[in-house]
């Protein structure tokens, strides 16, 4: 089939293998030319089909050699109709790791759930013995609890008071004004229980209590903290609530580490384009005006140059691991220069839909959130003929 990206809202509904494709194999080279790192061996990366989660898993792999499991809940493809594309993101990592020789197998389903958890757990038994480093990379919307049963719901809303801002639709560039109403404690709670630390927890203590962790081991969780605009929406939000119980249950699993000399630590990443930051009013515009002003000076990120520098210059340097003064580690520190924020600040005060194609890089946006779904990328042939049944080799349907 032809296959070409169709847009509703924030969400792309079709995505395109062979570009996906080619994204991993651009990451998978940008790792390669950055040279080997004295990083993890075997690894276990939950969350690992898009974006940090895909990330790590390319950085493991390529940049140390690693065996990799990858956990994810994606959709295959069925006839006349596309996977989605961590999915096919998946197809094409597998392929090029048996290419290289690496280890690599992936489960698909629900992280949250005890039934995935079992079987993860009971594939690092059986061909990798222990795991030295754990991502935790989720970014679900839903979790159905897997002791109440109950299902919860995120939500991206402030706290205590109604929230205006300007924001952008990025497909027409239109700067309008948006207002969220506040949350209330079941709004809170809620987002708190699917985007807090409970799942990382329970995925580290089971692993733990099997022997699965190595000496040593450590786990590391994602998160974000931003700019003063955006803090409303976003850290001072329902979503900062959940990070904030996602960063202080770092300690909890540091402390039931101790008995391996085990870490666990969360990093602080960058504002990138990702099917969930276009979901959040106001990002997209702040994105925008910031890629624009990091691209000029010559400081700009994606989630595989993120995650390569947080592997060769924080993670696996052989000294200690730096950190913040809540302990975090920092690898947003080109997005929060002074100089940085200071000149996306002054943008942001006359962001108009006039000027931003000027003041802004939305067209740098755009790409990238096409790039998400396998779309835009040179040396792919969108015209011709594409398979769209391809499958995970590790998956067996």
């Amino acid at each position: 089939m032809i296959i070409e990206p169709r847009m509703r809202g924030f969400i792309c509904l079709t995505a395109h293998p062979k570009g996906c494709e080619q994204n991993v194999k651009n990451q998978i080279a940008y790792v390669k030319s950055k040279g080997a790192i004295s990083g993890p061996k075997r690894v276990l990366v939950i969350g690992a089909s898009t974006g940090f989660g895909l990330a790590s898993r390319i950085t493991s792999a390529f940049g140390s050699n690693a065996a990799t499991i990858g956990v994810f809940f994606e959709k295959p493809a069925a006839p006349g109709k596309t996977a989605t594309p961590g999915y096919y993101n998946t197809v094409a990592f597998e392929n090029e790791a048996q290419k290289a020789g690496l280890y690599a197998k992936s489960i698909n389903g629900d992280a949250f759930s005890k039934e995935v958890k079992r079987e993860t757990l009971d594939l690092i038994k059986k061909d990798l013995g222990q795991i030295d480093l754990v991502i935790y990379s989720l970014a679900s919307p839903v979790r159905l609890h897997p002791e109440t049963g109950v299902l919860h719901r995120s939500v991206l809303k402030p706290i205590g008071q109604t929230f205006t801002n300007k924001t952008v639709d990025f497909h027409t560039g239109n700067v309008t004004q948006v207002s969220i109403e506040p949350a209330n404690q079941e709004d809170i709670d809620n987002t708190v229980v699917v985007m807090g630390g409970e799942d990382w927890s329970m995925w580290m203590e089971q692993l733990k209590n099997e022997n699965l962790l190595a000496e040593g081991a450590l786990t590391l969780a994602y998160s974000y903290i931003g700019p003063e605009v955006t803090e409303a929406v976003y850290r001072k939000g329902t979503i900062g609530r959940a990070k904030d119980h996602l960063e202080a249950t770092a300690f909890d699993i540091t402390e039931s580490l101790k008995s391996i000399h085990g870490k666990a630590y969360v990093s602080v990443n960058k504002a990138l384009v990702t099917q969930a930051s276009s979901a959040i009013p106001v990002i997209p515009l702040y994105i925008s005006l910031l890629y624009k002003t990091m691209k000029a000076k010559g400081t700009h990120e994606g989630c595989i140059e993120q995650i390569q520098r947080l592997y060769s210059q924080r993670l696996f340097t052989g000294g200690d691991i730096p950190t913040d003064a809540q302990g975090r580690i920092r690898i947003d520190d080109w997005e929060m220069d002074d100089e940085i924020q200071n000149q996306v600040s002054k943008l942001w005060e006359v962001a108009t839909t006039d000027n931003l194609p000027e003041i802004g890089d939305l067209q740098g946006y755009k790409q990238d959130f096409l790039n998400l779904f396998g779309f835009g990328f040179d040396g792919v042939d969108y015209l011709a003929d594409t398979n769209e049944m391809v499958e995970v080799p590790s998956i067996k349907s």
